[in-house]
């Protein structure tokens, strides 16, 4: 059994004494927290229309190997998938594109699913000219008959990023690819000898033609 404490000693930090009324908050606001940011999101659609709210932004792969079967919306395009969509890294952020010049494309397959999204939004965009009408620069559109056109508040749905479906495949045992004689192992093992030693085995090959040559 313990003993008990005794003398003038600190008191112990459990945080039993906490000033409930000072330092612990409640969130009952919640429900009107709630109304309160969908009013300003609404406010804010109608302040920006008929541009959309939000950016386009691309589709990247989860890091590490145990998400990155999950896809999802990056930071911004990079400026190898801008240039390849036609669309100059300074005109991007003004026509609603993110741009990210730190990310860099590993794999070819996600360059081209990040240019064909920015194509498919080219296509799609309608830019107003900044002086009116009758003063149109490069790059701007010439329709600009808004009852005919669509227009949206959110981007993320009009041009949504697809969920990569899950799941294990089975293959037949006739489909499978036949085994490789004298195991794959061995067979690596045989390519990296012949790749390193290819130089020394032509080179004494040469030597033994030559020195037969010089006793005829």
């Amino acid at each position: 059994m313990a003993p008990a404490i005794k003398h003038n000693n600190q008191i112990q930090k459990n945080h039993f004494r906490k000033d409930w009324q000072r330092r612990v908050r409640c969130h009952f606001d919640q429900p009107t927290q709630k109304i309160r940011r969908r009013s300003l999101r609404r406010a804010k659609a109608v302040a920006a229309a008929p541009r959309p709210v939000d950016k386009l932004r691309p589709v990247v792969r989860c890091p590490t190997i145990k998400y990155n079967r999950r896809v999802r919306a990056g930071r911004g395009f990079t400026l190898t998938e801008l240039k390849e969509a036609g669309i100059p890294r300074l005109v991007a952020p003004t026509i609603g594109i993110s741009v990210d010049p730190r990310r860099q494309n590993l794999s070819e397959e996600s360059l081209a699913a990040n240019v064909a999204r920015l194509k498919a939004y080219k296509d799609r965009l309608i830019v107003f000219p900044r002086k009116g009408a009758n003063h149109p620069k490069a790059g701007d559109s010439k329709d600009l008959d808004l009852s005919k056109t669509e227009t949206i508040s959110l981007l993320d749905r009009a041009m949504p990023i697809v969920a990569v479906p899950e799941g294990i495949k089975e293959v037949k045992k006739s489909d499978m690819p036949k085994p490789i004689e004298g195991g794959a192992y061995n067979a690596l093992r045989k390519a990296r000898s012949d790749a390193r030693y290819a130089g020394a085995r032509e080179k004494r090959a040469k030597d033994k033609a030559e020195a037969e040559a010089n006793k005829k």
